[in-house]
Protein backbone atom coordinates (compact mmCIF):
# COMPACT_ATOMS: atom_id res chain seq x y z
CA UNK A 1 0.00 0.00 0.00
CA UNK A 2 1.62 3.17 -1.19
CA UNK A 3 2.95 5.35 1.67
CA UNK A 4 1.82 4.25 5.03
CA UNK A 5 -0.55 6.34 7.32
CA UNK A 6 -0.29 5.89 11.56
CA UNK A 7 -3.86 6.00 12.31
CA UNK A 8 -2.42 7.01 16.07
CA UNK A 9 -0.92 10.16 15.40
CA UNK A 10 -3.62 11.80 12.79
CA UNK A 11 -5.31 15.04 14.30
CA UNK A 12 -8.67 15.32 15.29
CA UNK A 13 -9.39 12.28 16.29
CA UNK A 14 -12.31 13.66 18.55
CA UNK A 15 -16.18 13.46 18.40
CA UNK A 16 -18.54 16.17 18.27
CA UNK A 17 -20.58 17.46 21.16
CA UNK A 18 -23.41 15.24 20.39
CA UNK A 19 -20.87 12.07 20.26
CA UNK A 20 -20.95 11.66 16.52
CA UNK A 21 -17.08 10.97 14.60
CA UNK A 22 -15.83 14.02 12.73
CA UNK A 23 -15.31 13.04 9.46
CA UNK A 24 -11.58 12.88 9.90
CA UNK A 25 -12.32 10.15 12.08
CA UNK A 26 -14.23 8.54 9.48
CA UNK A 27 -11.40 8.70 7.10
CA UNK A 28 -9.09 7.17 9.74
CA UNK A 29 -11.32 4.45 9.80
CA UNK A 30 -11.50 3.73 6.31
CA UNK A 31 -7.50 4.15 5.91
CA UNK A 32 -7.44 1.34 8.80
CA UNK A 33 -10.19 -0.38 6.86
CA UNK A 34 -8.32 -0.43 3.73
CA UNK A 35 -4.93 -1.32 5.65
CA UNK A 36 -6.22 -4.37 7.11
CA UNK A 37 -7.92 -5.60 3.89
CA UNK A 38 -4.24 -4.98 1.71
CA UNK A 39 -2.64 -7.16 4.83
CA UNK A 40 -4.84 -9.84 3.94
CA UNK A 41 -4.28 -9.46 0.06
CA UNK A 42 -0.72 -10.50 1.57
CA UNK A 43 -1.44 -12.93 3.61
CA UNK A 44 -4.12 -14.71 2.17
CA UNK A 45 -5.03 -16.19 -1.89
CA UNK A 46 -7.81 -13.91 -2.51
CA UNK A 47 -9.69 -16.68 -3.71
CA UNK A 48 -9.83 -18.17 -0.28
CA UNK A 49 -10.45 -14.95 1.08
CA UNK A 50 -14.00 -14.84 3.31
CA UNK A 51 -14.79 -11.09 4.40
CA UNK A 52 -18.37 -11.70 5.78
CA UNK A 53 -20.39 -14.52 6.99
CA UNK A 54 -22.57 -13.71 4.31
CA UNK A 55 -20.28 -13.45 1.23
CA UNK A 56 -22.33 -16.01 -0.92
CA UNK A 57 -25.40 -13.70 -0.47
CA UNK A 58 -23.80 -10.80 -1.12
CA UNK A 59 -22.21 -12.36 -4.22
CA UNK A 60 -25.31 -13.44 -5.95
CA UNK A 61 -27.15 -10.12 -4.82
CA UNK A 62 -24.49 -8.20 -6.59
CA UNK A 63 -24.54 -10.25 -9.70
CA UNK A 64 -28.45 -10.55 -10.02
CA UNK A 65 -28.87 -6.80 -8.98
CA UNK A 66 -26.14 -5.95 -11.90
CA UNK A 67 -26.26 -8.36 -14.98
CA UNK A 68 -23.53 -5.76 -16.12
CA UNK A 69 -20.65 -6.86 -13.49
CA UNK A 70 -21.37 -10.25 -14.63
CA UNK A 71 -19.90 -10.33 -18.30
CA UNK A 72 -16.64 -11.87 -18.20
CA UNK A 73 -14.10 -11.15 -18.52
CA UNK A 74 -15.45 -8.60 -15.73
CA UNK A 75 -14.08 -5.48 -16.86
CA UNK A 76 -16.37 -3.81 -14.39
CA UNK A 77 -15.77 -5.30 -11.70
CA UNK A 78 -11.93 -5.41 -12.20
CA UNK A 79 -12.22 -1.60 -12.93
CA UNK A 80 -14.76 0.37 -10.99
CA UNK A 81 -16.74 2.87 -13.20
CA UNK A 82 -17.16 5.85 -10.74
CA UNK A 83 -19.52 7.63 -12.72
CA UNK A 84 -22.06 5.13 -13.56
CA UNK A 85 -21.96 4.63 -9.68
CA UNK A 86 -23.22 8.10 -9.48
CA UNK A 87 -25.38 8.23 -12.15
CA UNK A 88 -29.13 8.52 -11.22
CA UNK A 89 -30.06 4.80 -12.02
CA UNK A 90 -26.69 3.70 -10.31
CA UNK A 91 -27.23 5.65 -7.01
CA UNK A 92 -30.97 4.22 -7.15
CA UNK A 93 -29.95 0.81 -7.81
CA UNK A 94 -27.08 0.88 -5.42
CA UNK A 95 -28.96 2.59 -2.62
CA UNK A 96 -31.50 -0.33 -2.71
CA UNK A 97 -28.84 -2.74 -2.59
CA UNK A 98 -26.97 -1.17 0.37
CA UNK A 99 -30.01 -0.73 2.37
CA UNK A 100 -31.13 -4.39 1.97
CA UNK A 101 -28.17 -4.98 4.52
CA UNK A 102 -28.92 -2.62 7.20
CA UNK A 103 -30.09 -5.36 9.66
CA UNK A 104 -27.44 -7.77 8.23
CA UNK A 105 -24.07 -6.40 8.48
CA UNK A 106 -22.35 -4.34 10.70
CA UNK A 107 -21.55 -1.33 9.87
CA UNK A 108 -23.06 -1.88 6.49
CA UNK A 109 -23.00 1.85 5.46
CA UNK A 110 -19.97 3.37 6.84
CA UNK A 111 -17.26 4.45 4.64
CA UNK A 112 -15.03 2.58 2.90
CA UNK A 113 -11.52 2.97 0.24
CA UNK A 114 -11.62 1.14 -2.25
CA UNK A 115 -9.22 0.33 -5.38
CA UNK A 116 -10.39 1.40 -8.64
CA UNK A 117 -8.68 -0.84 -10.64
CA UNK A 118 -8.21 -4.27 -8.65
CA UNK A 119 -4.58 -4.99 -10.61
CA UNK A 120 -3.18 -1.74 -8.86
CA UNK A 121 -2.43 -0.96 -5.16
CA UNK A 122 -4.35 2.14 -3.04
CA UNK A 123 -3.07 5.39 -4.50
CA UNK A 124 -4.60 8.61 -4.54
CA UNK A 125 -5.51 7.68 -7.89
CA UNK A 126 -6.72 4.54 -7.67
CA UNK A 127 -8.80 5.32 -4.54
CA UNK A 128 -12.22 5.99 -3.83
CA UNK A 129 -14.86 6.22 -1.43
CA UNK A 130 -17.46 3.62 -0.97
CA UNK A 131 -19.75 2.78 1.55
CA UNK A 132 -18.80 -0.83 3.54
CA UNK A 133 -21.25 -2.67 1.44
CA UNK A 134 -19.77 -1.66 -1.27
CA UNK A 135 -16.48 -2.51 -0.39
CA UNK A 136 -17.84 -5.87 0.27
CA UNK A 137 -19.38 -6.84 -2.87
CA UNK A 138 -16.74 -5.81 -4.95
CA UNK A 139 -13.89 -7.24 -3.48
CA UNK A 140 -15.82 -10.73 -2.60
CA UNK A 141 -16.37 -10.66 -6.38
CA UNK A 142 -13.01 -9.94 -7.13
CA UNK A 143 -11.70 -12.57 -5.69
CA UNK A 144 -13.85 -15.27 -6.41
CA UNK A 145 -13.28 -14.36 -10.15
CA UNK A 146 -9.42 -14.14 -9.22
CA UNK A 147 -9.52 -10.43 -10.13
CA UNK A 148 -7.17 -9.91 -6.70
CA UNK A 149 -4.36 -12.45 -7.77
CA UNK A 150 -2.33 -9.00 -9.07
CA UNK A 151 -2.79 -7.17 -5.84
CA UNK A 152 -2.52 -10.23 -4.16
CA UNK A 153 1.10 -10.66 -5.85
CA UNK A 154 2.38 -6.70 -5.31
CA UNK A 155 0.94 -7.09 -1.26
CA UNK A 156 3.52 -9.93 -1.01
CA UNK A 157 6.46 -8.07 -2.93
CA UNK A 158 5.84 -4.98 -0.54
CA UNK A 159 6.02 -7.05 2.48
CA UNK A 160 9.30 -8.72 1.41
CA UNK A 161 10.94 -5.22 0.51
CA UNK A 162 9.87 -4.00 3.94
CA UNK A 163 10.90 -6.86 5.99
CA UNK A 164 14.44 -6.48 3.97
CA UNK A 165 13.94 -2.76 4.91
CA UNK A 166 13.38 -3.36 8.15
CA UNK A 167 15.97 -5.77 8.55
CA UNK A 168 18.52 -3.51 6.80
CA UNK A 169 18.02 -0.52 9.66
CA UNK A 170 18.17 -3.34 12.88
CA UNK A 171 21.89 -4.26 11.05
CA UNK A 172 23.02 -0.60 10.85
CA UNK A 173 21.33 0.57 14.19
CA UNK A 174 23.30 -2.48 15.85
CA UNK A 175 26.37 -1.87 14.14
CA UNK A 176 26.14 2.09 15.20
CA UNK A 177 25.55 1.16 18.26
CA UNK A 178 28.92 -1.63 18.51
CA UNK A 179 30.67 2.16 17.76
CA UNK A 180 30.66 1.29 14.01
CA UNK A 181 33.18 -1.02 14.60
CA UNK A 182 33.58 -3.82 12.04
Amino acid sequence: MAGRFDPNNAQNLLENADGCCTPRRFAVKAVEHAQTYWNLLEKVEPKELKLTKYDDEIYDHLMQTFPELNEAPYDKITKIDEEWMKSADGKKRWREFIESYKEKVKDYNFGSLIRTDARDEYGESNTIFVTRIQFYAYEIARNRLGLNEKAHEIAKEEAIKEKAKKEKEAAAAAKKKKGGKS
